[in-house]
């Protein structure tokens, strides 16, 4: 199935394959979708929308395993503070709903950032702009189309996966 995303990607000439999977409503976590697409859970990259509550959106695209570290996000948008956006305004501002949001093809382009981890893979898996499906595809190449920046954007904790680990139902 072609999403927004895909078109997107096609649109730049970028190669990337779709893996589908059996969404369930109520467990959207990147640590599931892990699991059900096969891939490590740090290399299933999750796409959050957050603010600086001054009318700037920014996308944090971070390790499904991971928490953002909103301080470590705010410095790199160079912005005093940055909170998620709330879940009743994903959709009105992305054009995405929970669960299958990414930057591509949202209703806006915002600033992306993703972290720094991403150069680590071979590649990555990021929502193909519907739950159920996902993008993978080259780091370098998500992140030149991604127009994204670089940046350490995670929490320093302990994760529940070794690198290269693929998380177990």
């Amino acid at each position: 199935m072609k999403t927004n995303g895909a078109r997107f990607l096609d649109s730049l000439g970028i190669h990337y394959s779709l893996r589908e999977y059996e969404v369930d409503p109520e467990d959207l976590t990147a640590i599931t979708v892990a699991k059900k697409i096969d891939m490590p859970v740090e290399q299933v990259f999750k796409t959050l929308l957050t603010t600086d509550g001054a009318g700037g959106y920014f996308f944090a695209v971070i390790p499904g395993d991971a928490e953002v570290d909103f301080k470590k996000l705010a410095r790199a948008a160079e912005v005093r503070k940055i909170e998620m956006v709330s879940l009743k305004e994903v959709q009105p501002l992305t054009g995405y709903i929970r669960g299958g949001v990414t930057v591509f093809g949202a209703k806006k382009t915002y600033p992306a950032f993703v972290d720094e981890t991403v150069e680590l893979f071979d590649e990555i898996s990021v929502s193909a702009g519907v739950r159920g499906t996902q993008l993978i595809l080259n780091p370098a190449d998500y992140i030149r189309a991604a127009e994204a920046t670089l940046a350490d954007l995670t929490k320093d904790v302990q994760r529940d996966t070794k690198p290269g680990e693929v998380a177990q139902a």
